[in-house]
């Protein structure tokens, strides 16, 4: 049987408008980005993904996929791209969807690092990272999953044509009519590695201090707002998730450095996964993400195993601004909707998030569907 909301949790302004950079949204509930798999040929966005996307337009905004800024960005298979023309003109058709529904969607840009395989780069080369410090785990690749390798340390000099691979994707994203960008600085991806102590032991400007492991999440930060202007901007931590074999070994001062570091930008949100990263929200050796809440200077996001109980608790006691739903999203195109009416949800099938065609993808039907059926 689907599960259920109480009719006592709608006592909310969830489902009320509220202001995010020039955008009026229509409520405060956000689809998180979700990694569905579904690309085709030359990381070109999946057929269905326009009408994924329009199904879940009534959501006040869209956090679009994981979206790789360049080949070596990737880290899973079947996995979007923004970095050529054809992929525009695929996520053209993605906006054009969602606008013509009344939504807004911004996109997720991502580099992943050392969470890769050779068989996933170009020519099989080795992922790059901070530093050469194999992560545990396995990549998700076209052959099935396989063990990660040790990343190529990056040199100092190929630095700025990283920072040049978020910028040309902003402007991509721009040209695909996205409404804005996200930058995914979260889950122990290439920025996140930079950011920790664990997976950074450089000893030139971009390691060691906390000022120096924050200079890349600055100078992408900086050009990308160049490009979109900084109230359509957003940034995503997970400062106390482990995913993706990450950690620090002093989370609340390396991320209360970086929020107040980015307030001088004046973004659209800070996106923050609060716990581990589809997991528990308590963590081992965590601290109070509300640290964070009261130092950004704007509009905080909210994430991670929210449903509208959590959700409208945050609210009332003023904890989040924006709340985000994940794998809600996945199984629900109308969660909006049926939150606000207290209608059942539909259940997750999990066989089918990664990977394959329409099944489980776009076809979850509609509460309006359900009671016509």
């Amino acid at each position: 049987m689907p599960d259920s909301i109480a009719p006592e949790m709608t006592d909310t302004d969830l489902f009320q408008p509220t202001q995010l950079g020039p955008y009026r949204l229509t409520n405060r509930i956000v689809m998180a980005p979700l990694t569905r798999s579904r690309a085709q040929k030359d990381d070109i966005p999946s057929n269905l993904a326009a009408e994924y996307y329009a199904q879940r337009a009534s959501a006040g905004l869209i956090i679009a996929e994981a979206t790789q800024i360049s080949p070596q960005g990737k880290g899973y298979a079947y996995t979007p791209g923004i970095y050529t023309r054809a992929q525009v003109q695929a996520w053209q058709k993605v906006t054009a969807a969602v606008h013509a529904k009344g939504g807004r969607i911004f996109l997720q840009l991502w580099h992943v690092g050392r969470i890769s395989h050779p068989s996933l780069q170009v020519n099989g080369a080795l992922p790059v990272a901070p530093s050469a410090i194999r992560p545990e785990g396995q990549a998700f690749t076209e052959d099935g999953f396989q063990p990660f390798v040790t990343p190529r340390a990056l040199e100092i000099e190929e630095i700025p044509g990283i920072v040049e691979q978020y910028r040309q994707a902003a402007q991509y994203a721009l040209d695909a009519d996205f409404d804005g960008v996200e930058i995914h600085a979260a889950n122990g991806y290439l920025i996140d590695q930079f950011l920790r102590d664990k997976t950074n032991r450089r000893t030139d400007a971009y390691g060691g201090s906390i000022q120096n492991r924050t200079r890349l999440l600055l100078e992408v930060t900086e050009v990308v707002v160049a490009v979109w202007g900084a109230d359509r901007v957003g940034v995503r931590i997970a400062p106390i998730s482990p995913a993706n074999d990450i950690a620090d070994s002093d989370p609340a001062t390396l991320f209360s450095y970086v929020v107040e570091a980015l307030n001088r930008f004046g973004l659209a949100y800070l996106h923050v996964v609060e716990g581990a990263t589809g997991g528990p929200r308590e963590v081992e050796h965590g601290f109070d993400l509300q640290i964070l809440r009261r130092l950004f200077k704007g509009i905080y996001m909210a994430n991670n195993g929210y449903d509208l109980k959590l959700a409208s608790e945050a609210r009332k006691h003023n904890l989040a601004d924006l709340i985000a739903f994940g794998k809600l999203y996945i199984a629900n195109p109308d969660l909006v909707e049926r939150l606000h009416t207290n209608a059942p949800l539909n259940p997750l099938d999990p066989a089918t998030l990664y990977g394959g065609g329409a099944h489980g993808y776009v076809d979850y039907p509609s509460l309006e569907k359900a009671q016509r059926e």
